[in-house]
């Protein structure tokens, strides 16, 4: 007959471990909500100014980069191999199309259906699924596609907005409260687009650097590069590119965008992935994401319907869970190793040739 005393040592092993990531946990959530904050103030800046978005990326990408390479000193310490440089170079500039993509799409679509449009990057996980997953599991992911596709054009059709929502008790209670345009599915393809582009910037920062300061002196190099790259299509967009190249100066949108939406962000996904086990593209960090995005609509008195975008963020998730899931057997094994990302856990099966 089996002791108790191992099961009663589990529990209580997962009972510490749950108390020593609290203080983690709530420090993500606070963070993810400053950087959801941010995205709103950028959203009410560039929606009442008009400002050129890629502009006030440029501008607040600048003194980001400035601050990575003072505090992380990517030159000092043991030196960078070329396998490391070159893909965090080229990471860079994937980095500076992300950041156009986005701002364009959160000028253009508002601030609910950009930040849930960063979720598709998961589409990755199905990608992977079709390479080198077995036929039950491609099944499972191609559900989990078409669920995160659905959620997206219920988006696009103004379900989240009291004005269009089809579900009842969702009239604006405030005829103050700011219309944002319906916009269709052509218009949603930006900020999917740039949610694809983050999650691979993030897959292939993950496969540079394995330890946590390498990874943070290669970030300072990806977005010093992102900078170079971001700079001559601002100097094109001031010059001769846009109608309306004024930058009015709004402190607390740059502020905001720069500390909590570029520089904290980092350090609070690096917490999540390392110490939480959470990656960006799953259903946990959708949930808290959700969280913030219902305060920030109320707080803002956005045209904002809750019935129609707990059902879009629900089948959203569910969308992500079935494209990002692996069995739960390797699933459990690679958090004990670790493991930090949709596609490196897919990938561990059969690597992609650097």
């Amino acid at each position: 007959m089996m002791s108790p005393k191992p099961l009663s040592e589990n529990r209580g092993s997962s009972h510490s471990t749950t108390i020593r990531q609290t203080p983690l946990q709530i420090i993500h959530v606070v963070g993810n909500f400053m950087r959801i904050w941010s995205v709103y103030s950028m959203y009410r800046y560039l929606s009442q100014t008009g400002a050129s978005v890629v502009l006030f990326m440029f501008c607040c990408l600048l003194p980001s980069c400035i601050w990575f390479l003072v505090a992380q000193k990517p030159w000092k310490g043991r030196a960078l191999s070329n396998t490391q440089v070159v893909p965090s170079v080229v990471n860079g500039g994937i980095t500076a199309l992300y950041f156009i993509l986005w701002g364009k799409g959160l000028k253009s679509c508002g601030p609910v259906r950009a930040i849930l449009g960063e979720y598709s990057g998961a589409v990755l996980g199905v990608l992977s699924g079709v390479l080198y997953g077995r036929g039950g599991r491609v099944w499972k992911k191609v559900g989990g596609l078409l669920a995160m596709l659905a959620s997206f054009y219920f988006l696009s059709q103004g379900w989240s907005m009291a004005t269009y929502s089809p579900f009842p008790f969702s009239n604006a209670s405030d005829d103050e409260a700011p219309t944002e345009q319906l916009v269709g599915m052509k218009e949603m393809l930006v900020p999917i687009l740039a949610g694809i582009l983050s999650a691979l910037r993030r897959v292939i920062a993950r496969r540079v650097s394995l330890k946590n300061q390498l990874k943070r002196r290669l970030h300072a190099i990806t977005l010093t590069s992102a900078t170079c790259f971001l700079f001559p299509v601002a100097m094109w967009d001031m010059i001769i590119g846009s109608n309306n190249v004024e930058l009015p100066f709004s402190a607390w949108a740059f502020s905001s965008t720069i500390l909590f939406g570029m520089i904290l962000i980092f350090y609070i996904d690096s917490i999540a992935e390392e110490r939480l086990h959470m990656v960006f593209s799953s259903p946990r960090h959708l949930m808290v994401a959700g969280g913030c995005i219902i305060v920030m609509e109320i707080v803002y008195k956005m045209d904002f319907s809750l019935i129609g975008f707990l059902v879009c963020a629900a089948i959203l998730g569910i969308g992500i869970y079935e494209a990002t899931s692996l069995d739960h057997s390797r699933r459990d094994s690679f958090q004990r190793s670790g493991s930090n990302g949709i596609l490196d856990d897919q990938m561990e099966m059969s690597p992609l040739p650097t």
